[in-house]
């Protein structure tokens, strides 16, 4: 399963967040830097409007989401690339997931501490940034003399290394991360395999307090992050509240729907980001429906049927011989199974067919 990890200083919401998004009480969330020693991991499940509907034209109660992991890395400091604070253990964190999930401090709160002292959310980007480069930059050169060495012996693929190598060094001796750097489609799979921080997909999310959430839009802060990230980084952004959606932890989903309707909003900004994050991620879901459950399968966009028929098992793959495929928009324009079928809606997709986000499927293999 993939991860995300979520990332940023020291007392912006990070426990708080990761609580929320795994509706539990695991990650302790207190005043005071470095609350989290440990990474904390947990599974979230993903939103999909896509789930109810299917599951009254598959007339089944069981209805399985999607998940994706994710880990609530330790805060972290200026100096954080020097082996500062908890420096060294938050990069070999960082190292280990599949994109990030930047928590930016976009509220005023006299009670909660700041670790800067002042609420400064650009200066704390930079600053995070800054540690991540540095350390890219450090893991870069060591890795071009590596290569170096194997020139000498006249290795082509080290050739090739060191060349995007220096263009990545060059780049991140700019203060831009790697992601950044325009790449060919082999430079990036290359780049993908040095283990750089700062070549991870990654999203921005913009905490703010209970009173912003309906003018989320409006908070100066949120502006701020949003055109920084776009600019700079080319990243995405979204506003959350990490404390109002801590509070509906305990409550049903009728009652948390309840509870934001009496705040004024349908939701705290956290499903969105899990779907931001499962797409940041490269995942898509295609969907199996019949009296059983309805469920929704994770997979990597571009994957062909039989991987898909992977996910389930590796005997559906092995054995695969066709897919039968509806869209879930022509399932829901149709009615039924049925329906599309006779509308000339419902197909049979062999070895080649390329997945697509939403798909209703029934996967036919040889046992």
């Amino acid at each position: 399963m993939l991860q995300a990890g979520i990332v940023g200083l020291p007392n912006v919401g990070k426990s708080t967040l990761f609580n929320a998004l795994t509706r539990t009480r695991k990650a302790e969330a207190a005043n005071y830097p470095f609350c989290t020693k440990e990474p904390n991991v947990g599974i979230v499940e993903v939103p999909d409007e896509r789930l109810e509907p299917l599951q009254q034209i598959a007339n089944t109660k069981v209805i399985i989401p999607a998940a994706i992991e994710i880990v609530d890395i330790a805060g972290l400091i200026k100096g954080a690339s020097q082996g500062e604070g908890l420096g060294n253990k938050f990069l070999s964190n960082i190292r280990t997931v599949d994109a990030i999930i930047h928590v930016v401090r976009c509220f005023e709160d006299d009670d909660i501490l700041h670790s800067l002292e002042t609420v400064d959310p650009i200066r704390d980007i930079e600053v995070i940034n800054t540690e991540l480069i540095l350390a890219d930059m450090e893991s870069v050169q060591g890795q071009i003399d590596k290569n170096q060495k194997k020139v000498k012996s006249h290795d082509k693929e080290a050739a090739v290394n060191v060349a995007v190598l220096e263009r990545i060094l060059k780049h991140l001796n700019e203060s831009k991360p790697a992601i950044t750097l325009d790449l060919t489609e082999d430079e990036m799979f290359r780049a993908k395999q040095f283990g750089l921080l700062t070549i991870k997909p990654i999203i921005y999310a913009c905490n703010v307090g209970e009173n912003d959430l309906l003018a989320g839009g409006d908070n100066q802060y949120v502006q701020k992050v949003k055109e920084f990230v776009k600019k700079h980084h080319g990243a995405d952004s979204c506003v959350i509240s990490a404390k109002v959606e801590s509070e509906l932890i305990d409550l049903s989903r009728e009652e948390a729907r309840q509870f934001l309707k009496e705040l004024g909003v349908k939701d705290s900004g956290v499903s969105g980001l899990i779907r931001a994050t499962y797409n940041l991620l490269g995942l898509a879901s295609y969907f199996t429906a019949g009296e059983k459950e309805v469920r929704a399968w994770t997979f990597r966009k571009g994957m062909k049927a039989p991987e898909c028929a992977g996910v389930i098992h590796t005997d559906f793959e092995k054995g695969f011989i066709k897919a039968e495929v509806v869209s879930y928009d022509d399932l829901m324009k149709a009615g039924s199974i049925q329906a599309a079928k006779e509308a000339g809606k419902y197909r049979l997709e062999g070895k080649d067919y390329v997945f697509q986000d939403g798909d209703v499927v029934l996967f036919r293999f040889n046992k």
